[in-house]
């Protein structure tokens, strides 16, 4: 039987060599309807990029052809970067000359040339575009007198999209418009495109909600199939169902999230053992209620994971179930997978035991609550919860024993300030205040840092496919552009052997030091983003062998794909034809993820940035005192307490001309030696605000 892991099995032999489709048909000995089956087989793998066809309609794999397959990234300065598919490939610079018609997050077949950019990366050039990433782009309309176009809301599309006088629909200068691209880009070919959709005009209120869900593709309503199946399967617990399980519905068990958190995902129960603790982490089983291959899961897969948009959330699955059957609402008997782990005064794991449990919620806390309790010592909150004392103090103990460990192992906690804007029945902003991390958040972190380790090792070990999550290495040049920087602050990252107790040390010697925040961007910065993989590669970040996203399902699909694989080990039904079915699609439901994951970062940060655009608008002429939190050739950036960052741009700089010392980071006056440097407390007032590229811009005063 001819199928495609068959004839790619066949390219990968170190004997193959391009062959021509009749002689493939010969070498496999295929005949009658079996050719038109290898036709089509060829044609796909062909489309999707698995194999190359050449000029001499001879058939190879990209990989063999100097070709590699993968994600281009471009930048608003008009070049890409290509991400391998392949993680063992590095990354390669495609200049704009070379893109050949590649937009962003298009998937493309690049060659690399022998040249280099002037450091380690290698270049290449697109030679095909596999898969259109964009089939809508969102953008600002402009009327002219030849041609109109439209200009994308996303910098990374720099083609001008031309677009054909609209009949149907009435559109205006500066409306923001969607537009279905019609034809796409190459040397001698312009960008065109249809509006299909307009949105409204700049300033109008809603309107910048709208325009990150389009320019993201996100999906918002729900599929009347999806939603009907949602209102099937939440069902009632049946006590034949609830009899397979084991019972945890007497264990302390608390739930601890955000105050306007609806979905919640996981619990935790805790009790001293001897010597040391019993920590269960209960975590709602979505498997139970959302099939394999079903509407649900179709459109969960589709939109990968739910994003979270200020005052507005795009759930990954309805809300019947997200916030209803499988939230582990209070007082409510809700089905789990639990891990439950027995772990010494050291933090080690010394036993766990993972099972299919029915659990029921005694009280639902929030984070602040917590920590009035377990930081601003409460009485009022300490006699509400009194029954609960003893767990939260336990839960703070192993928290501070789980965390020193992994410091020990060289994990990194990133401690940058994060912020959250207050809105109004309008979404307008109204406040914007910083949000500091407490024992409550950090212990949550904590167990079910723990609990994905240790469901990703037990897995990794019964060899089931799943998938893990990965944090690869630094790579070479990203080390040697980091340590250009590191060295004008007294450090620098030696060997090749790149280890996270490395970045380690230079985090806790940087910690309190003016350049703390900049310095620890850039150690981010260099580093991989962290992806969705079949393969355990590890988690440089926390320092660890194994581990995977276990604990949201509500929220994740790879977490909902972990769970279905665990469910089918615990009930013994993981057979040998379904290991190999679960092998071959976990790569499709990693790369999906990956994007998805990518899609909303990028959207609930250009939200929040607009916010605080729209925010400070108000104070345009205010003075604000502030601090630099980076310095660049064209000047420098300031951070208000609240979080709000804008520039000072070198040119309103007025009373000396500013060099700047790539070195060390500062901004020096050529006559004067007035410096600017990284932690500087400066007085600058709110000259301008753009709401719609989210950009501030300050002035100093003197």
């Amino acid at each position: 039987m001819i199928n495609s892991d068959g004839i790619l099995e066949h390219m990968r032999q170190e004997s193959y060599r391009p062959l021509s489709y009749t002689e493939l048909v010969n070498v496999l000995g295929i005949s009658g309807e079996e050719e038109n089956k290898l036709n089509r087989i060829l044609g796909r793998l062909e489309k999707e990029g698995e194999i190359v066809k050449t000029r001499k309609n001879k058939y190879g794999l990209p990989e063999k052809m100097n070709l590699i397959k993968g994600t281009i990234r471009l930048n608003q300065r008009g070049y890409g970067i290509l991400m391998p598919d392949n993680c063992n490939y590095p990354e390669i610079f495609v200049y704009s000359g070379g893109l050949n018609g590649a937009m962003h997050s298009d998937k493309v077949m690049v060659r690399p040339s022998a040249g280099h950019n002037g450091g380690m990366r290698p270049e290449g050039e697109v030679i095909r575009v596999i898969k259109r990433a964009n089939q809508q782009l969102v953008g600002t309309f402009e009327r002219g007198k030849k041609k109109n176009q439209v200009i994308p809301d996303d910098n990374r599309h720099f083609y001008p999209v031309y677009v054909r006088p609209v009949r149907k629909i009435a559109v205006k200068d500066g409306d923001k418009v969607v537009v279905n691209i019609t034809a796409w880009p190459g040397k001698d070919r312009a960008l065109e495109g249809r509006i299909v959709e307009v949105l409204g005009h700049k300033g109008e209120p809603g309107l910048d909600l709208q325009v990150v869900i389009k320019k993201h593709g996100l999906r918002t309503e729900f599929p009347e199939a999806v939603l009907e199946e949602a209102g099937e399967v939440a069902r009632p617990l049946s006590d034949e169902e609830l009899s397979r399980r084991r019972d945890l519905r007497d264990l302390h068990m608390v739930t601890i999230d955000g105050e306007d958190a609806k979905d919640l995902d996981d619990a935790v129960s805790i009790s001293r053992i001897q010597g040391g603790y019993r920590l269960g982490v209960h975590i709602a089983d979505v498997s139970h209620y959302v099939r394999e291959d079903s509407r649900l899961d179709r459109e969960a897969f589709a939109r990968g994971t739910s994003v979270y948009l200020i005052d507005k959330v795009l759930p990954m699955l309805p809300p019947e179930l997200s916030n209803n059957i499988c939230s582990l609402n209070a007082n409510q008997e809700r089905l789990a997978m639990s891990c439950i782990m027995d772990i010494d005064r050291v933090g080690q794991v010394q036993n766990y035991d993972i099972c299919k449990s029915v659990i029921k919620i005694r009280e639902r806390m929030s984070y602040a609550l917590v920590n009035r309790i377990l930081v601003d010592d409460d009485p009022e909150e300490k006699a509400k919860y009194k029954e609960l004392l003893e767990d939260f103090y336990l839960m703070k103990e192993l928290s501070d024993i789980l965390r020193a460990r992994r410091t020990a192992q060289g994990s990194l906690d990133f401690d940058f300030p994060e912020s959250q804007v207050i809105v109004d029945e309008n979404s307008f902003p109204v406040e914007i205040k910083r949000l500091d991390r407490g024992p409550g958040e950090m212990l949550i972190e904590d167990f079910m840092i723990k609990a994905n380790e240790v469901v990703a090792e037990h897995m990794h070990r019964q060899q089931i496919p799943i998938l893990y999550r990965v944090h690869e290495k630094p790579d070479e040049e990203s080390i040697t552009k980091l340590n250009l920087v590191l060295g004008g602050f007294g450090h620098k990252i030696k060997g090749k052997k790149i280890e996270p107790l490395i970045y380690q040390k230079i985090l806790e010697d940087i910690k309190g030091r003016p350049e703390e925040q900049m310095i620890s961007m850039l150690l981010l910065r260099s580093m991989r983003h962290a992806r969705y993989a079949p393969e355990a590669l590890g988690h440089f970040g926390l320092a660890s062998q194994y581990y995977c996203h276990f604990t949201s399902p509500i929220r994740r699909y790879p977490d909902l794909v972990v769970h279905r694989a665990l469910s089918a080990l615990l009930e013994g039904n993981m057979s040998t034809k379904k290991r190999a079915a679960l092998e071959k699609k976990m790569a499709r439901y990693g790369e999906q993820s990956t994007l998805q994951e990518i899609k909303a970062e990028e959207a609930e940060r250009e939200l929040l940035d607009i916010k605080k655009a729209q925010y400070m608008k108000q104070f345009v002429g205010e003075v604000f005192n502030a601090r630099i939190s980076s310095i660049l050739a064209f000047g420098f950036f300031i951070e208000l307490d609240n979080t709000v960052e804008g520039l000072v741009h070198i040119s309103s700089i007025t009373d000396d001309y500013y060099e700047f010392n790539d070195r060390n980071y500062t901004l020096v006056g050529r006559h004067s030696g007035r410096k600017f440097a990284i932690g500087d407390e400066v007085w600058a007032q709110l000259v301008r605000v753009d709401i719609d590229d989210a950009k501030i811009d300050f002035e100093l005063v003197e």
